[in-house]
């Protein structure tokens, strides 16, 4: 399943940015249920305006980079495709080579 159109692979690449988006939109909600400082509409704005600004900021930066990560990994296939590198496609590779080191070992 795609969620904003990016594969599982590049949501767990993502989830670099998304645990400080969930962190800010925490903040976010703290300060505006319970007021610790005060109610200063200059102040106040201020901070909204930094917390609101960086979370989107931040989310901007999330998507164009999981728009990246993607054009990356399609380039990648379709040069293997090219070069006729059909095992670079396959998951779980580093597995296949272990396994292959196995074989080469002299039986006891």
């Amino acid at each position: 399943m795609a969620l904003f159109g990016f594969e599982k692979e590049t949501l767990l690449d993502l989830t670099v940015n998304v645990i400080p988006l969930g962190i800010l939109l925490f903040f976010i909600g703290a300060f505006a249920l319970f007021n610790p400082f005060g109610l200063d509409p200059v102040f106040s704005g201020l901070q909204f305006s930094l917390m609101v600004s960086m979370f989107l900021l931040l989310a901007v930066l999330t998507y164009y980079a999981g728009r990246a990560i993607e054009g990356a990994e399609e380039e990648a296939d379709h040069a293997a495709i090219a070069d006729g590198d059909t095992e670079t496609l396959e998951d779980g590779d580093a597995g296949d080579e272990e396994s292959a080191d196995d074989d080469e070992l002299p039986e006891e």
